[in-house]
């Protein structure tokens, strides 16, 4: 029969053991660290590019939608918007405006660019009977990639 000493020398060596398996080393800690690293420095600027072109294609997709308004507003009231009248005849009745059966838009108000600024809007315009344009993510004329512009005639 095994004797008192050997038994709680057999659980210690036990305990010993399990206590050392059941960590991570630091170097095994830095491999997997510098492995997301290299994945987030391939994956991420593939990432932020596609939601790039996301905020072009909701412009484009807005400015569909704003055309097919002024259109609808153009058929009742045999013209489009003025200039000084803008996108916001499109949800609320200018003065003087008796046929006007708006609101146009679904949500009742005008919505800014994926950008957060206002949509531009001139008509008559330079390029068609209006022109609705989105100066992209610079906000100024001209550029390319996030900062181009977006426009209804093209």
């Amino acid at each position: 029969m095994p004797s008192c000493d050997s038994i709680m020398r057999k659980m210690a060596m036990k305990q010993e053991f399990s206590c050392r398996v059941r960590g991570f080393t630091l170097i095994e800690l830095l491999v997997v660290l510098v492995i997301l690293g290299l994945l987030a420095g391939l994956v991420g600027p593939q990432v932020i590019k596609y939601l790039g072109g996301a905020n072009t294609k909701t412009a484009k997709l807005q400015i569909e939608d704003f055309s097919t308004a002024l259109d609808a507003f153009r058929l009742d009231m045999g013209r489009y918007p003025t200039t000084n009248e803008g996108l916001s005849a499109l949800v609320d009745q200018p003065s003087g405006a008796n046929r006007w059966n708006g609101p146009y838009l679904r949500k009742n108000l005008i919505p800014k660019d994926p950008w957060g600024h206002d949509y531009q809007y001139r008509a008559p315009g330079q390029h068609g009977a209006f022109d609705l344009y989105s100066l992209g993510a610079d906000n100024a004329d001209g550029g390319d990639g996030e900062n181009q512009d977006v426009v209804s005639w093209m």
